[in-house]
């Protein structure tokens, strides 16, 4: 890779990432709220500046995301749901992650191997959810699989060299899982950003618009 894009930048993964990227002499373009005002809850402003970055890139990497917006918390069960808190999380988790898509067809080169990928969560997996609970977030994860998905199938008609993929990054040591870690294990995020490029490293063309975890292995929709 000589060129990378991260939104979400300024968060825990996404800075370990671009850290990584550093380390390996890659050109990093970062994006985030907190630091360039990049506010995917904010879609026409978002949507503007997106249209204002030159690619093509390598690899871009949507590292945007959160499990509590305005304080509120996962439900632990269906009877909590909230309108303005699972919509909320689509705005964050599933609309961002599109309003970025939406551009990946200028931001990947049209010839040559490119990655877009989107950080989503197992979580999201509706074959593997056996516990319920956390509806807002899961049905979140969920659609922003299916949105990748989408995107991936419409950028192969036009970017044959593309993989466009949903990446698990596994239980990270984070500000935004710290309440939640539990029992999990959970691995520091420089461990997380070296877990997520080595799988993109590995990743092929006909692996576009699938779902992995931090190793490599494919997770159920």
């Amino acid at each position: 890779m000589r060129k990378t894009l991260v939104i979400g930048a300024s968060g825990g993964i996404g800075r370990a990432v671009c850290n990584e990227l550093l380390s390996r002499s890659v050109h990093v373009v970062g994006l985030s709220r907190s630091e360039n005002g990049l506010d995917l809850m904010q879609p026409e402003l978002a949507d503007e500046m997106l249209g204002r970055i030159e690619g093509p890139f390598d690899l871009v990497l949507v590292a945007s995301g959160a499990l509590e917006i305005d304080e509120a918390e996962p439900e632990k069960t269906i009877r909590a749901v909230s309108a303005k808190a699972m919509m909320d999380q689509f705005a964050l988790n599933a609309v961002g992650p599109a309003l970025v898509l939406k551009h990946a067809h200028r931001l990947l080169p049209r010839n040559g191997r490119s990655v877009f990928a989107v950080l989503s969560a197992r979580v999201g997996s509706i074959g593997d959810n056996r516990l319920g609970g956390w509806v807002s977030y899961r049905a979140a994860k969920a659609a922003v699989n299916q949105i990748v998905h989408t995107a991936a199938i419409e950028l192969a008609r036009t970017h044959k060299d593309a993989i466009c993929v949903a990446l698990h990054p596994g239980t990270v040591k984070t500000p935004f899982t710290q309440k939640y870690l539990g029992r999990h294990p959970a691995v520091e995020p420089s461990d997380a950003a070296q877990n997520l490029l080595r799988v993109v490293d590995g990743l092929t063309a006909d692996q576009t618009g699938q779902f992995f975890d931090w190793a490599g292995q494919p997770v159920p929709w």
